[in-house]
């Protein structure tokens, strides 16, 4: 169980098979809610943290909390034991991948966005110049891993079952698998969430964040850590604009407000504009990738 974001683990499957989770080996158990009824509810209670790991280490309050019979104290440490062990895995991704000269984009929005149609019209300018790879991560299905492979590209789907993100260790397994070339391109497109999949570093070079015109232009200020977190902003579906009343500029100078200087594209991955100044970033970064290795501790 994951107490940074209350999700629950599930089972987690590379390509069909079940592997061992990040997270706690065993479920957490609390002490049964009592109702004024007196019926006792016997079953333990999971639990529901979904705050953001920022606010529990504020020292907000025990009212931030959402665990039955945990403390505060209690959730924060297993808290970061947690991305403390995401971490090291993370490290390990990004010496691998660094040895390697392999550029790594993490992938991260919410569901809609237009990730995969973005990811497979990108592999298709960028197929014959280098070898690329791809690991998927989804709660359920395969289906966006298909749409990669029909492109003729290795894809390596990670079914998550109930978490809401993927980790360090899910990708380490799912590059076993997949054994990306040396001076290749790895995507790696998260689950879609705005929320959980920011605070977990994967090894990659860089976090993309895909904000589609079809969304609000305040996501920004709504989903701060994620926005604060990414290295790039995409704003995707720019053709759909004279049909909605998105405002490109309120957009941006929310996400500037939540991370100044953050760098943003406005592309149409469905009809193309915008395009090539994405793959112009991803081409500059792959020659300056010996710069952007950096460990956490």
């Amino acid at each position: 169980m994951c107490t940074t974001c209350g999700c629950s683990t599930g089972q987690t499957r590379i390509n069909g098979k079940t592997i061992q989770s990040l997270h706690l080996e065993k479920p957490i158990q609390f002490r049964p809610l009592r109702h004024s009824n007196t019926r006792d509810h016997t079953p333990s209670l999971p639990i529901k943290n979904n705050c953001a790991s920022e606010t529990l280490a504020s020292g907000a309050g025990i009212t931030t909390a959402h665990a039955p019979g945990m403390s505060q104290a209690r959730m924060i440490k297993i808290e970061r034991d947690i991305l403390e062990r995401n971490n090291q895995y993370a490290n390990e991704n990004r010496r691998f991948l660094s040895k390697q000269n392999i550029l790594a984009l993490n992938l991260l929005s919410s569901p809609g966005s237009g990730k995969t149609t973005l990811l497979v019209n990108t592999i298709q300018i960028l197929r014959n110049k280098l070898p690329i790879t791809v690991i998927e991560g989804d709660q359920q299905t395969d289906h966006d891993a298909a749409r990669i492979r029909e492109t003729g590209i290795s894809a390596t789907q990670i079914n998550t079952g109930k978490g809401c993100h993927l980790d360090a260790f899910m990708v380490q397994q799912a590059m076993q698998q997949i054994s990306p070339q040396q001076n290749s391109l790895l995507f790696i497109e998260n689950v879609g969430n705005l929320v959980c999949p920011s605070n977990f570093d994967l090894g990659e070079a860089y976090k993309i964040v895909i904000l589609s015109v079809t969304e609000g232009e305040d996501k920004p200020l709504k989903y701060p850590d994620m926005f604060h977190a990414a290295d790039l902003m995409l704003l995707n579906k720019c053709d759909l604009l004279p049909y909605l009343s998105f405002d490109v500029d309120l957009a941006i100078e929310y996400a500037h407000h939540i991370h100044p200087g953050l760098p943003v594209i406005q592309i149409s991955a469905m009809q193309g504009s915008g395009m090539q100044v994405w793959i112009d970033w991803i081409e500059a970064n792959r020659l300056a990738l010996p710069s952007t290795v950096q460990y956490k501790t």
